[in-house]
């Protein structure tokens, strides 16, 4: 165990043992008293490395949330024990803080105390003499790493105590949230990168066609007003269109690297097969049934975006021209595989398949899930799940 954990958790033991008067004093408040202990118990345990979540959103004040937690029956089911098991743990603490690290300063300090005609009495030892006194230093060292000891010891029957009487319901609960915060996470950094995608297509694309257009229209206005013979007028004026015309096409472009319209106006299916028609791959489609009107707008999307990048990653990763993308809908919802017969190996956020890891939070954000099958030597799939209306 890190130095610094074990630190935490004498550190952690010894407020609770300093805290344990105000416990005693708020027993006549016993439901929010039981509520907010066992929630700071729930935040000791994570700070000292256990496996244990605040329940408390953070967006919602403790008061707000204990009124709230009082009514459920995790009062009685949870948090009651846990605050019974805390006071008693904690008086104990406070016993063997008392003792423990007293008693090991007084013998630690007992050559000075003996020295100003003090001779300082721990339990049934008093020293008599000097060379008692000095004896007595390292008898206080080992009391001191006993009462950390035991300390640490306590410490870890209160993770095993908020894990035993923690609620099934409480512990999904736990790991649901850190789910969503890892999601969240995720999804910032994926959003982030997407719009650094975009402003840099639009800065080295769109933008640079647009400044070439508006230098071509001035040098068209300067010959115009020079009196400029024909030819000349139309060349530029042709020249102007051309460049336009590419910065239009670079602006769709972009577009439809955002939203492709063909997946608003034609559909799923559709969309993906004009998707595979673009590619430099052999894609060949495999739709099981090609009624995708029960998918919603946000699923279309997820999918289209994550067969889009597993498309990318095959044509970028897997040194082969050929892939199989089947599509498979039920009322409930899409299933797409993405399959190629590459090396495989590839191991979901590591090399390759980082590009996949945003896409595979966004379809965990309406409900769906993307996995990655790859074993060494034997092709890769990519299977994107997804139901019919997003599951928020």
């Amino acid at each position: 165990m890190p130095p610094s954990i074990l630190l935490r958790r004498v550190l952690t033991e010894v407020l609770a043992a300093a805290l344990t008067p105000l416990m005693l004093l708020l027993l006549p408040l016993l439901p929010l008293t039981a509520v907010t202990v066992a929630e700071i118990d729930r935040l000791r345990a994570r700070a000292c490395g256990a496996p244990s979540s605040r329940l408390r959103p953070a967006h919602q004040s403790w008061s707000t949330w204990c009124r709230a937690r009082v009514r459920t029956s995790g009062l009685w089911r949870t948090d009651l024990p846990i605050f019974l098991t805390a006071l008693l743990l904690s008086l104990l603490s406070l016993l063997i803080v008392f003792f423990g690290f007293i008693g090991a300063l007084a013998l630690a300090l007992s050559p000075v105390l003996w020295a100003v005609g003090v001779a300082a009495q721990v339990g049934p030892f008093t020293p008599t003499s000097f060379g008692q006194s000095l004896a007595a230093v390292p008898a206080g060292a080992v009391l001191a790493l006993v009462t950390t000891a035991l300390l640490i010891g306590i410490s870890k029957v209160r993770d095993a105590a908020l894990l035993g009487f923690s609620s099934q319901q409480d512990l999904d609960l736990q790991a649901q949230l850190k789910e969503v915060r890892n999601s969240r996470a995720s999804l910032t950094e994926a959003f982030e990168q997407e719009r650094r995608r975009i402003e840099r297509d639009l800065h080295d694309g769109a933008q640079q066609d647009l400044v070439a257009v508006v230098l071509s229209l001035g040098l068209l206005e300067s010959a115009a007003s020079s009196g400029a013979d024909k030819e000349r007028l139309q060349a530029l004026a042709s020249r102007s269109q051309d460049q336009a015309e590419r910065a239009l096409r670079r602006l769709r472009d972009t577009v439809r690297g955002i939203h492709p319209p063909e997946l608003s106006d034609l559909g799923l299916v559709a969309a993906i097969q004009e998707m595979a028609s673009r590619s430099p791959l052999d894609v060949d489609v495999v739709a099981e049934d090609t009624d995708d009107s029960s998918l919603s707008s946000p699923t279309a999307g997820a999918v289209y975006f994550a067969v889009s990048e597993a498309l990318t990653n095959v044509a970028k990763h897997a040194g082969v021209d050929h892939v199989r993308l089947e599509l498979h809908f039920t009322q409930d919802g899409v299933t797409a595989r993405v399959i190629d017969a590459g090396p495989g190996g590839v191991e979901l956020g590591k090399g390759t398949g980082t590009g996949l890891l945003g896409l595979r939070e966004r379809m965990r954000s309406i409900g769906g899930d993307l996995k990655v099958i790859s074993p060494p030597g034997s092709g890769t799939t990519v299977e994107i799940t997804a139901p019919a209306e997003p599951q928020w």
